[in-house]
């Protein structure tokens, strides 16, 4: 069943190109210059991004390891997305 929060990364092929389709186990939050929140299917610019990324994992075991990949699936357009495995951080 697909939740509403990975609705923006199937209508995006993030889930698909990018990832196959997961189950979440954690919850995480991103945040740059620490009021620029990240959400699945939203839009920020550079303007915004001055910053490395803050990341904070809720819950689950701080023994466990996890990756993070910050990936754009349609750069530098949908008709043309030949950059879109670049690793933006």
């Amino acid at each position: 069943m697909m939740s509403s929060s990975s609705t923006p990364l199937i209508i995006g092929r993030v889930i698909g190109d990018v990832v196959d389709n997961f189950s979440a186990t954690v919850k995480m939050s991103v945040t740059y210059n620490s009021n620029n929140h990240v959400y699945n299917g939203h839009e920020l610019f550079p303007s915004q991004l001055t910053s490395k990324p803050r990341v904070h994992v809720h819950g689950g075991d701080m023994r466990s390891f996890f990756t993070l990949i910050m990936t754009d699936p349609d750069v530098p357009g949908p008709s043309d997305p030949y950059l879109r495995e670049h690793l933006h951080w």
